[in-house]
């Protein structure tokens, strides 16, 4: 009995699961295949021996709109113990309402804890250009968000690389390959502590 206990324990943590939910900034838009940010944490986790998989559930151009409508199929699917949110980006850089926005990440981080993830929720900015008032409310309805949900926050996905020109792909959108460690980086300082107690 006490085997087939300790059986069951070790499937259970064999079977921890990181979902990535985002857009094109995690779906490697312009890359080779696995060597986005995603790809190099799945990897992480296999070298430092934490039981932990990664699957990513990307997809370029998704808003949180679209986010919001397929979450739940998503979590029905992959069952993840952690869900990490990349969303919003597209719908700033659209100027879509942020009230909205803010609506369809809600929704998500409800759906995510309601079945049982914890969340990390990646916080973004947008240029200038789109003026002073929307960009900031943009920018503070993330830690906003995490502070309400009591969720672990990356402050800015894109810190160290948002301001470097030579880390961007040619639309000037779309970071290089050269910058997805830098994002790595960026979201292992906020996921790390939620990943220890599978350490094996």
């Amino acid at each position: 009995m006490l085997a087939l206990a300790a059986h069951s324990l070790a499937a259970q943590a064999a079977a921890r699961t990181i979902l990535v939910y985002g857009d094109s900034l995690s779906a490697e838009y312009g890359l080779a295949r696995g060597s986005g940010w995603a790809a190099l944490l799945d990897k992480k986790l296999r070298e430092m021996r934490i039981d932990y998989s990664v699957v990513n559930a990307s997809i370029s151009g998704e808003t949180t709109a679209g986010g919001a409508s397929r979450i739940a199929a998503e979590l029905a699917r992959v069952r993840p113990s952690i869900v990490i949110i990349e969303l919003g980006g597209n719908d700033g850089l659209r100027g879509l309402a942020l009230g909205a926005t803010r609506a369809n990440l809600d929704a998500m981080i409800r759906a995510a804890r309601d079945s049982g993830a914890r969340v990390v929720l990646c916080g973004m900015q947008l240029p200038p250009n789109y003026g002073r008032d929307y960009t900031e409310r943009f920018r503070s309805l993330y830690a906003e968000l995490a502070a309400t949900h009591k969720v672990a926050l990356v402050p800015f996905f894109l810190e160290g690389v948002g301001e470097r020109r030579d880390l961007f792909q040619a639309d000037g959108i779309h970071p290089t390959e050269a910058a997805q460690a830098r994002i790595l980086d960026n979201v292992w300082t906020v996921l790390a502590p939620l990943t220890r107690a599978a350490k094996r």
